[in-house]
């Protein structure tokens, strides 16, 4: 969105809304969107500009489990959004909001370096349980809601390309790597195909590019970082095809999209099919093998339009996004905004008590110990499962295992704990041909030695396993 999340607070929703108004509705006008360009211009490919980086290092965000995306809402900055999940969380009977998102304010370095009051609070929000997931919005440059024209964007980006802000940057990382919260994803530079942000790809699209690699490079440089990496561009052409910008594969982890109910896509259809749209991301990221996300989404200028609301949420669930954040104030969100009663419904209604199962953790295998006053029975009918012999048609099939009761300890060895039953696998077709053990038909006994220490054939009395083998008459399959 086009302007700054964090000054917002929720005592005065409305006047929020209003306020918006009068400094310039988020994200650029119809006219701005250039759709007749969107029909001409094909998505070229995307050469990766400036300096590789190091490559990922943050772990890898698994697909969504249990059918679902983990999702959260941006309600405000700092505390305020803090305190706000868990009232969100009763509204929607429980769910669990896993996903928690801000922005850093972009008007000076000092504040995009990171202020420790904005980012405390969250971080000691997502260290309170080890799953949650800490989503931070970066600006490339300062001022960057002032709409600096694109001669001093060009030179901006040009300055940053040769890295004259780099120390801002690396200071961030510290603070987020020293704050607990190094596995940070960082939406670096987002909407960068529009007009409204300083940090706009569109004046130098190679400059942009290598900027971002350097700022890439510059973070995860700082010990004990696992930062990840989240491209986002807007939905749709705008200024520019977001494709034009993509910094290249080693330095992004997450291709994302923020995407409104607006023009040009009056239907979900329509925004799905868009040049640079919704599929558009989807099959970019699947060829760059990257995860998706959607950092912003909500309702626009489309109004209170419930069918949207139901085909964005299906469209996430079915794509897998890796998490998503609904923008939750006007005129967007469904939670602290009451224009949009309809879509408020369907959203409560998809995600109302909403508890994931939490896998049980594998036990540690441990060995029982048995009442030493109880004497073990030994099963007679044999415990190994049958292998069912491989090879061509006709083939003798591999003999029966049967395990043999261990001899009895000796004098003076431990009794109290039986000996154990020791599974030794033996590979298909290791006795093809047959041995010659007599005749075919005759049980035979073999035994194979135990590679024990001193300790365990003490306390077991064993020092070798013996199998009855049985030859099976051939069968032709």
């Amino acid at each position: 969105m086009a302007h700054r999340r964090h000054t917002l607070t929720g005592a005065c929703v409305g006047a929020v809304a209003a306020g918006l108004l009068l400094l310039g509705m988020p994200h650029t006008t119809v006219d701005d969107l250039g759709t007749t360009a969107a029909a001409t211009d094909p998505a070229p490919p995307s050469p990766a500009a400036g300096p590789p980086g190091p490559g990922p290092t943050g772990a890898a965000l698994p697909a969504p489990a249990f059918g679902h995306t983990p999702m959260g809402a941006f309600t405000s900055s700092g505390a305020d959004g803090v305190r706000r999940i868990a009232d969100l969380q009763k509204w929607l009977g429980g769910t669990d909001l896993a996903v928690g998102h801000t922005y850093l304010p972009g008007e000076h370095w000092d504040t995009i370096e990171g202020e420790p009051e904005l980012l405390q609070p969250w971080a000691q929000w997502k260290n309170a349980r080890p799953d949650r997931l800490f989503v931070l919005n970066v600006p490339m440059q300062e001022r960057n809601e002032q709409h600096i024209p694109d001669s001093q964007v060009r030179t901006l980006l040009r300055s940053g390309a040769a890295g004259r802000f780099d120390g801002h940057f690396l200071e961030l990382a510290r603070r987020l790597v020293g704050l607990g919260v190094p596995d940070t994803v960082i939406v670096l530079g987002w909407e960068m195909n529009g007009t409204t942000y300083t940090h706009r790809c569109g004046p130098d699209p190679a400059s942009w590019k290598t900027y971002w690699n350097r700022i890439v490079t510059t973070m995860r440089s700082v010990p004990g970082q696992r930062f990840r990496f989240d491209f986002t561009p807007n939905r749709g052409q705008d200024a520019i095809g977001w494709t034009s910008c993509y910094p290249g594969d080693s330095v992004v982890d997450i291709i994302g999209m923020d995407s409104y109910d607006q023009p040009p896509g009056d239907s979900f259809y329509d925004q799905v099919e868009e040049p640079f749209g919704l599929q558009a991301q989807v099959d970019f990221a699947a060829a760059h093998g990257k995860a998706i996300s959607y950092p912003e989404w909500g309702l626009f200028r489309n109004g209170d339009n419930a069918d949207y609301m139901r085909m964005m949420l299906q469209w996430i669930t079915d794509h897998r996004a890796v998490y998503q954040t609904l923008t939750d104030y006007c005129p967007h969100g469904v939670w602290q905004c009451s224009d949009n009663p309809k879509s408020s419904k369907v959203f409560r209604s998809k995600n109302f008590g909403r508890v994931e199962p939490v896998p049980a953790p594998t036990p540690a295998p441990s060995v029982p110990t048995p009442d030493p006053t109880t004497t073990p029975t030994i099963p007679t009918t044999p415990t190994t499962p049958t292998t069912t012999p491989t090879g061509t048609p006709g083939a003798t099939p591999g003999p029966t295992l049967t395990p043999v009761p261990a001899p009895s300890p000796g004098p003076g060895a431990s009794t109290a704990v039986p000996a154990p039953t020791v599974m030794v696998p033996v590979p298909v077709g290791a006795f093809r041909p047959a041995p010659t053990l007599g005749s075919p038909a005759a049980p035979a006994e073999v035994c194979l030695p135990l590679e024990l220490g001193d300790a365990s054939k003490h306390q077991f009395g064993l020092s070798k396993l013996c199998f009855r083998i049985e030859w099976q008459s051939a069968k032709k399959i």
